[in-house]
C-alpha cells in the first residue's frame, strides 16, 4: 500500500475528501519525523512504537575491491510493532 492507497482508503472510511485526508495524513508524517529528529520517542498505543536506534562504528570491506574500511557510526529510524499490530497481522 502507497501513501496514495493509505489516504484513499481513509479518505472512504471516514467520508472526507481526499484532499483533507491528505493533509492530515501529511501531517501526521510530518510529526513523527519531528519528533524522531529532535530524539523523541513516538508510541501509538495499540500500534506500535517508533525510536531511533543507534548504530556503532564498524569494521566492514568495500565489496568490489575487498578492502577493509570503517563504516561510520550512524542513527536509523526504527518501529517495534506493539501487540494490538502483531495480533492483527498473525491473525490470531
Amino acid at each position: 500500500m502507497r501513501k496514495s492507497d493509505l489516504v484513499k482508503a481513509v479518505s472512504k472510511d471516514v467520508d472526507m475528501p481526499e484532499s483533507q485526508v491528505s493533509n492530515v495524513v501529511n501531517s501526521t508524517f510530518d510529526a513523527i519525523e519531528s519528533a524522531l529528529s529532535k530524539g523523541d520517542e513516538v508510541t501509538i498505543t495499540g500500534f506500535g512504537t517508533f525510536r531511533i536506534s543507534e548504530r556503532a562504528a564498524r569494521e566492514g570491506r568495500n565489496p568490489q575491491s575487498g578492502e577493509k574500511m570503517t563504516i561510520p557510526a550512524r542513527k536509523s529510524p526504527s518501529f517495534k510493532p506493539g501487540s494490538q499490530l502483531k495480533r492483527a497481522v498473525s491473525g490470531s
